[in-house]
């Protein structure tokens, strides 16, 4: 739960009403937060627009945040839901994994959900003197939005160029499942799905679900249909994404790898699986006027 991690909200009026997002200091960095009133939480980043938290109605965490994640404002925090854009990993001349999840994100906007079961906030990153250091001749606007339902969360990345170079990007919603122990979990829903080990850096195509033994690290083409985990943290879990994403990667570092990640506890690959909705494969490319957008939903079971 997010209890204890946070100081008092940065600025909230004596006896006000408690808007739909609030701002509030997480590890001494800008966040906001917003609830459900049956208790439902989760809490987002100005850095990176990155979901750190995810607590449902009835308490469980359900995103796994590395207790030795730095909090510095620009290096990247390890967990939560990083959002991995414009470059996928090391797949380009930019810092791996791109440069927005390091950057601050502006809140634009947060309200009730159209169909009044959930709420909603985004927030927006554009080209700016920061990114130009990086990227020289792109004019990009991106905007994360994230969505709160009874049971579910869905976060969706949208992209534009509002500029007159085409341009092109690979991304990822990098999510981090909480799970008791990564051992016992089994991944459902991506048998006959062709797939890349990147461990032995082989092609073939799954068979059956997904088990876990030591360092795991795979790019499936997406799947038809949701995919569940379970067990994941209190139980079974839904995970769905847009057509958009061509990708999705399966990633654990194993004992060994986790080891020599000095943002992990050793035994922090027990308790965590990343399932990304991911564009990898193929670039999307951005001619000037284009917008692109695909989300990614988690739903308790």
């Amino acid at each position: 739960m997010v209890t204890g991690f946070y100081n008092k909200p940065m600025s909230a009026p004596l006896n006000a009403a408690p808007p739909v997002a609030s701002s509030f200091l997480f590890h001494g960095q800008p966040a906001w937060q917003m609830a459900l009133p049956g208790g439902d939480r989760v809490v987002v980043a100005a850095q990176g627009a990155q979901v750190l938290s995810w607590t449902t109605a009835d308490g469980t965490e359900r995103l796994f945040l590395s207790p030795r994640s730095v909090f510095d404002g620009h290096t990247a925090i390890r967990g939560g839901v990083p959002v991995c854009f414009p470059q996928f990993n090391q797949r380009g001349p930019l810092p791996k994994h791109g440069f927005a999840r390091n950057l601050p994100w502006q809140l634009s906007g947060s309200g009730e959900a159209a169909d009044g079961q959930g709420r909603f906030l985004r927030l927006s990153l554009a080209d700016s003197e920061a990114t130009r250091r990086w990227w020289p001749d792109q004019s990009f606007a991106a905007e994360l939005a994230v969505t709160l339902r009874p049971g579910a969360l869905r976060v969706e990345l949208s992209a534009h160029n509002p500029g007159t170079t085409a341009w092109d990007f690979t991304a990822a919603l990098h999510t981090y499942l909480r799970v008791d122990d990564i051992a016992t979990v089994r991944l459902d829903g991506l048998d006959g799905c062709a797939r890349w080990d990147a461990v032995a850096d082989v092609h073939g195509v799954q068979h059956g679900p997904v088990s876990f033994e030591g360092e795991y690290d795979s790019v499936f083409a997406a799947a038809p249909a949701p995919l569940q985990v379970q067990p994941a943290a209190g139980g079974r879990l839904s995970i769905a994404q847009g057509a958009e994403w061509d990708n999705t990667v399966v990633w654990n570092p194993g004992a060994t790898r986790c080891a020599a990640l000095a943002d992990m506890p050793a035994d922090g690959y027990r308790h965590m699986l990343c399932v990304e909705a991911a564009c990898i494969d193929r670039p999307v490319a951005m001619a000037p006027g284009a917008r692109w957008s695909g989300w990614q939903q988690l739903q308790v079971l």
